[in-house]
């Protein structure tokens, strides 16, 4: 018969993990959402990084766009050479003037509203409102653009065959900025289709 004073609980050690196992623990990597949160700041600075990209590259197309379209509006609106030379007797040329303009003044507000953002900081209006203006402005004037230079370009072609002179090369000059400004005004239409469509990202 035993001594209940001598018997003793028998303690059982923890066993330690094994070898794979504890090299498993050391290998883990944090879940998403995490105590560590090293996976939701590098996220967080890779869209940083895309958004500057994107903004930049927008204001470059922009930038393009606006040199093309000031060269198409001073090439067309000094093409006056007397007689019958004279851009203002044809309304494709008058058409191609009055939407180089207007690219001019859209191209140049919207460069100088993206340099603003970038240098400061803020924004005017919310990134919803701005996408939507963006995308929407950049089609409208780019489908004027290329409007314009396709109307002009039967009516060049026509005296370039009678008559090939300054006048002419002149006007071939002008609607060849309108292109260029309708394929930078492309591309930014693309960028802001882009940021429209990722506007709750942005």
């Amino acid at each position: 018969m035993t001594n209940p004073e001598n018997s003793k609980p028998e303690t059982v050690a923890p066993s330690a993990p094994p070898p794979a196992a504890a090299r498993d623990l050391e290998n883990q990597t944090p879940a998403a959402g995490g105590g560590g949160g090293g996976g939701g700041i590098s996220n967080i600075l890779r869209r940083w990084k895309r958004e500057d990209l994107i903004k930049r590259g927008s204001l470059v197309c922009r930038g393009l766009g606006l040199v093309f379209s000031l060269l198409a509006f001073i090439i067309m609106a000094s093409n006056k050479h007397g007689d019958w030379r004279n851009f203002d007797r044809y309304e494709e040329y008058r058409y191609v003037l009055a939407i180089a303009i207007l690219s001019t003044l859209y191209t140049g507000l919207q460069a100088l509203r993206q340099f603003n953002e970038l240098s400061t900081g803020k924004e005017i209006l919310s990134r919803q409102t701005l996408a939507r203006i963006d995308f929407f402005g950049d089609q409208i004037v780019a489908y004027l653009l290329i409007s314009a230079a396709s109307s002009a370009v039967p009516l060049t072609n026509r005296m370039r065959e009678g008559a090939d002179n300054i006048f002419t090369d002149s006007s071939a000059a002008a609607i060849s900025m309108e292109f260029f400004a309708f394929f930078s005004l492309g591309l930014s239409a693309l960028v802001s289709g882009y940021k429209l469509s990722n506007q709750t990202y942005i």
